[in-house]
């Protein structure tokens, strides 16, 4: 067994790794009108850009996951680190649009081996339930703050240097984290690892790409038109496909009978709705203020701030919640901060007040914050421990999958809309978001309290 000091510092590299990920599913957004003026892109491209990373990212997590648990957590850690350092300067000197989606998307490969993989090496390292509540509450914190971070980052890189820098930043974040990870991380397996999945994978990337696709082409091609509801088609088998693939594989991608269980189903439910409602939040709040308002890139990144800080405040806080007296609480507190903080907007104008902004800012990041412990300790705590890479995985991927609904809901709102209409155009969004936040509320009410069993036994294997 590690010392508490060992344990601790595992959490740290594992930490830094995860703020370099959030960071990069955020950081891109401040940055996106400089992108599209840099290199000619409309807001359909400028969602490409970002979309690229989370669908790709939110597509393989679970068979990094289950790498991780195979070959090595450690092991499939820093290689993730290296695919993602390597993407990164790919995207720094891309000379196209084009090439800078496929970077991203490469960017994508190397994340879903952080993501899943550092919380299973987290898990792995701390035994104890309590210390391991804490532990996640930490954890999360950090990835909220990184996620919510991103804006202020970027606007601050922007503010003296040009796009390019928002990936040039990730070089020294990576070197630090290979060398530290190669000193003190241990490694660790699964005592038995499955086998990938290959048709299940095929089938959910499937699903997710062409289900985001039509969100962020309809404005273009029309939501009634043929390719549209070709679209619709083709989500609709390969989900169907994905579901009698899943069911009858003696080792399945992802465990449908999982789903069939309150808590654990409402936990991969509430972490979408709420990566739906901050990515939201941060596509409307970037396009709003640098188009409308006419603010600059830093200025808006700084507006997130409050953000920020109460996610970070909040996370932890969280955390000591769940060890104490369980999910619950915090999820109602999650949901109702998000939802109050949406309805201040849905009557934004070009004129709307700047404390208003800030107060609604304020309110979705303490409920940002509420929300990322409960639902992660709750999907952790679903499924037995030698499967931590998969359990981090299986909420990893609705987070993402959050993420690029939200920015393909956001964009297809605000899609061809002039800068003086853009904040009319922008409501239904916080109306989406407010949405999410009542969804945070329902999800506490099915989740177990503290001291309520949530591991089950897995079904025997057909």
């Amino acid at each position: 067994m590690l010392s508490a000091r060992r344990r601790w510092t595992v959490l740290a590299v594992c930490c830094l790794s995860m703020f370099l990920v959030g960071l990069d599913t955020t950081i891109v957004n401040v940055g996106l009108p400089s992108i599209g003026r840099g290199l000619g892109v409309d807001t359909r491209g400028l969602e490409w850009i970002v979309d690229a990373y989370t669908l790709v990212l939110a597509s393989l997590l679970i068979s990094s996951g289950a790498l991780a648990d195979r070959f090595g957590r450690r092991r499939v850690f820093q290689c993730g680190l290296a695919v993602f350092g390597a993407a990164s300067l790919i995207c720094a000197l891309a000379p196209s649009a084009g090439v800078l989606i496929a970077a991203r998307a490469l960017q994508g490969i190397g994340a879903s081996m952080l993501s899943p993989v550092a919380l299973a090496i987290v898990v792995n390292a701390m035994p104890d339930p309590k210390e391991r509540a804490q532990a996640i509450g930490i954890w999360a914190s950090v990835f909220g703050l990184s996620m919510a971070a991103g804006p202020v980052t970027g606007g601050a890189l922007l503010a003296g240097l040009d796009w390019r820098a928002l990936f040039w930043i990730n070089a020294p974040v990576i070197v630090a984290a290979l060398l530290l990870s190669a000193v003190f991380v241990p490694e660790s397996r699964a005592p038995r690892a499955r086998r990938l999945d290959l048709p299940g994978q095929v089938l959910l990337t499937m699903v997710l790409a062409v289900v985001v696709g039509v969100l962020i082409e309809g404005p273009r091609i029309g939501w009634t038109s043929p390719a549209a509801l070709a679209g619709y088609a083709w989500a609709a088998v390969a989900t169907a496909g994905f579901v009698w693939v899943e069911s009858r594989r003696r080792e399945p991608l992802m465990d449908l009978w999982l789903f069939g269980r309150p808590t654990f189903s409402g936990a991969v439910v509430g972490a979408v709705a709420v990566f739906v409602a901050l990515n939201m939040t941060l596509l409307l709040n970037t396009l709003y203020l640098q188009h409308t308002r006419e603010w600059t890139p830093l200025a808006a990144g700084m507006a997130t701030l409050p953000l920020a800080v109460g996610a970070t405040v909040c996370a932890p806080w969280s955390g000591r919640m769940v060890g104490r007296t369980g999910p619950r609480l915090p999820l109602l507190l999650a949901g109702g901060f998000i939802t109050v903080g949406a309805l201040c907007l849905v009557r934004l104008t070009p004129h709307t007040s700047v404390l208003l902004l800030l107060a609604t800012y304020s309110l979705i990041g303490i409920g940002f914050g509420f929300a990322n412990a409960p639902i992660t300790n709750t999907a952790v705590n679903g499924l037995p421990s030698a499967r931590a890479g998969v359990a981090g995985a299986i909420t990893s991927t609705a987070r993402q999958l959050g993420s690029a609904l939200g920015i393909a809901l956001a964009g297809g709102l605000v899609t061809a809309t002039s800068p003086t209409g853009l904040a009319h155009a922008s409501r239904p969004g916080w109306i989406v978001v407010a949405t999410c936040g009542v969804l945070l509320c329902l999800v506490a009410q099915v989740s177990r309290p503290k001291g309520t069993t949530t591991s089950p036994a897995a079904p025997q294997a057909r």
